[in-house]
């Protein structure tokens, strides 16, 4: 059997190399060169284009635009991240932390599917026992379920391609290796190349398939860039392990809106949905409290109220400290300069530390002008109004901008009780909701005056 030939290709500049080098000799970049199989090698069937045949030109108005139902999960919080279920074909990518939960969703969506669809649980890092034990302690049907222990990638097609399931799962993708190249489970190469070859086969043959991926210390997927531009839609498993609550947020999603949020409820049964999660989020909120305020964002295609606190001290440092948790640090920092030059109110030797409570993660505009109001009110040690809720993006110059959204976030306060709503001019409604005092304003030195 002749050698395979191996090379080296930069993850920066793209180029080749025929040996590896700490420092890619082109553009200088550290550790940037990863093994790749050359260019003519063959490379089996799986490398096949994604229509399994010949290509062809086609005019745009001979183009089938019927549009194919969705297979729903059994979850509607994940069918909502999804973009109303699964389409056949698609290929989704879903990161998180160790231990939050990947692997108890997927087993809750695939043992509903596998009633009535043949579906493939393919698992790397746990034994087919420890599957079926995870299971059964959920309380799950386990009838039409499948499973495959399984790591090399040629096995895994040939599987897949006797079995032809509707569903299939790869937990985890960092565990798949192909022979055709020497570098261990989990390099780049490995990834990229394995995680092509089961996308090919998804696109071929129309199986909805589930990839789970490994996330870095710093949240972020795993291996290279270029697997999140492969696959159709790319989730992340948000949240605290200890928490009880778990946040999946879609970032990519070619079949639904981005930035989708489903919220669920970790039990000694497995996940279950939240179906009103301002409610859950709300549940510890302490009225009339200096530093805290609730905030109407817009999550996805829905609104959320969630409380924003904020604890404002005074600094014996030389620099002091502004730590967020759930909200942009370097936002913030912009916020509080602001406050200083249209507001009038310096917190230049003040501490500054705001939390979005429940570990949600906002990173909408429209959570500007309660993180001020709560800053504010922390500032004072004096409480906001008791039924306030507020939202509206600040600007550079002092002015308080439009969100999308506005109505929508303003029934949604009126919905759980909240009777005054401090927002953007340019989202009054005309008429407000019974029993709601809507307070616009432009300036952020009218939303100061406001709450007094």
């Amino acid at each position: 059997m002749a050698k395979q030939k191996i090379s080296y290709c930069c993850t920066e500049c793209g180029a080749q190399s025929p040996k590896w080098a700490g420092q890619c000799p082109d553009c200088g970049g550290w550790n940037t060169l990863v093994e790749v199989a050359e260019e003519g090698v063959a490379r089996g069937p799986r490398f096949a284009g994604y229509a399994g045949a010949l290509s062809e030109v086609k005019r745009l108005e001979d183009v089938s635009l019927e549009a194919e139902p969705r297979l729903p999960t059994g979850l509607v919080e994940l069918d909502r991240v999804l973009g109303g279920g699964l389409v056949a074909g698609s290929v989704v990518l879903i990161g998180g932390d160790p231990g939050i939960g990947k692997s108890t969703l997927l087993s809750q969506a695939l043992a509903h599917l596998g009633t009535g669809h043949p579906c493939l649980y393919i698992t790397g890092e746990e034994s087919l026992q420890q599957v079926a034990l995870r299971v059964r302690r959920l309380g799950l049907p386990d009838a039409g379920l499948r499973l495959l222990a399984e790591t090399r990638v040629e096995r895994m097609l040939q599987v897949l391609e006797q079995e032809r399931p509707q569903v299939a799962v790869v937990d985890s993708i960092q565990t798949v290796y192909t022979e055709q190249l020497s570098s261990a489970p989990g390099s780049v190469a490995q990834v990229r190349d394995s995680a092509a070859g089961l996308v090919r086969f998804a696109k071929q043959t129309g199986t909805a398939l589930f990839l789970v991926g490994h996330v870095t210390k710093e949240g972020t997927l795993a291996g290279p860039r270029v697997l999140e531009h492969m696959v159709d839609t790319v989730l992340y498993f948000e949240g605290e392990r200890g928490a009880r609550f778990r946040v999946i947020r879609a970032v990519k999603n070619r079949f639904g809106a981005v930035n989708e949020l489903g919220v669920f409820a970790m039990s000694d049964r497995g996940l279950k949905e939240v179906s009103n999660p301002s409610a859950i989020f709300l549940s510890g909120f302490e009225a009339s409290v200096p530093g805290s305020v609730i905030m109407a964002t817009w999550e996805g295609s829905r609104p959320l109220l969630v409380e924003v606190q904020a604890l404002v001290d005074q600094s014996h440092l030389g620099n002091p400290r502004r730590l967020t948790l759930g909200f942009d640090q370097n936002r913030i920092a912009m916020l509080l300069a602001v406050l200083h030059r249209h507001g009038g109110v310096a917190t230049f030797d003040q501490d500054v530390f705001v939390n979005m409570v429940g570990g949600v993660r906002v990173t909408e505009t429209g959570a500007d002008l309660p993180v001020l109001l709560a800053v504010l009110s922390s500032l004072r040690n004096r409480p906001l109004p008791e039924g306030l809720a507020a939202f509206g993006e600040v600007g550079l110059s002092g002015e308080i901008r439009p969100v999308q959204g506005g109505q929508e976030r303003l029934r949604e306060a009126a919905k759980h009780g909240f009777r005054r709503v401090l927002m953007p001019r340019a989202n009054a409604p005309k008429r407000a909701p019974p029993g709601v005092e809507v307070v616009a304003v432009q300036r952020l030195a009218e939303a100061i005056d406001a709450i007094g």
